[in-house]
């Protein structure tokens, strides 16, 4: 297969070393530093385009790639606020997009255990949910586009609440979410349950980008084979 990447940083070039590994091509990498452009034979060759980018930058490069027609997947967080503008080239201009806040495997069975557990806590009185999400310096977003996910499974299962913030001293109906940037921390996320005689912890640590970017080609490998809005859950088939 014949991948175009959006994106050449860190993440771009562990998605490149992943890729080649599984018998891929890299036909053209797009970024600030690169001489590859979306008009560019590379572009032209490629099946699939793999996007991680910035917030700013993210809704551009699918128009782009769509002009051309070309399938997209995408871990850019932060830029959801048109995310039904994406939706709708899917649905009524033919167009292929695989959206996830995070591609791990393993975060992606995360997301599965916290509506489950949401959903048990549903029942039981005396607990007040939150979360912590941990990144490195350079995220621009906050909090992470994982830790919003973890939210609106919680949101989806647990009555009372309606919505998360970042605020210090949170409304009864929201979750209250503190983001922390540390270091080269790759992501960790920790959803807590606590009462006055116990707390419940449910928690992932990501060791490496290794993970992320593992499930990015396998995404590339899936959305080259499928059409229209795609997600880890159509994937993984949870």
């Amino acid at each position: 297969m014949n991948i175009a990447l959006i994106g050449y940083g860190k993440m771009g070039k562990e998605i490149e070393k992943i890729a080649q590994e599984r018998g891929h091509n890299i036909t053209a990498r797009i970024d600030m530093q690169s001489g590859d452009a979306f008009d560019g034979e590379g572009f032209a060759a490629a099946d699939v385009a793999i996007e991680f980018t910035m917030p700013a930058a993210a809704y551009g490069n699918y128009m782009e790639c769509f002009k051309r027609n070309k399938p997209v997947v995408s871990g850019t967080t932060g830029w959801l606020n048109k995310l039904n503008d994406i939706k709708e080239q899917c649905e009524n201009k033919g167009q292929t997009f695989f959206y996830a806040s995070n591609f791990s495997v393993g975060v992606n069975v995360f997301f599965e255990i916290n509506k489950k557990l949401a959903q048990l806590m549903n029942g039981v009185s005396g607990y007040e949910v939150s979360m912590e999400e941990t990144h490195h310096i350079h995220k621009k977003d906050s909090p992470s586009g994982t830790a919003i996910t973890l939210a609106e499974g919680i949101i989806d299962q647990l009555d009372g609440k309606t919505g998360w913030t970042e605020d210090q001293f949170p409304k009864d109906n929201e979750i209250q979410i503190e983001a922390f940037r540390r270091e080269e921390v790759p992501g960790i996320h920790t959803v807590i349950y606590d009462s006055e005689v116990d707390e419940i912890i449910i928690h992932h640590s990501a060791k490496s980008r290794k993970g992320f970017a593992l499930g990015a080609v396998l995404a590339a490998e899936f959305t080259a084979k499928n059409k229209g809005f795609l997600g880890m859950g159509d994937m993984l088939k949870f």
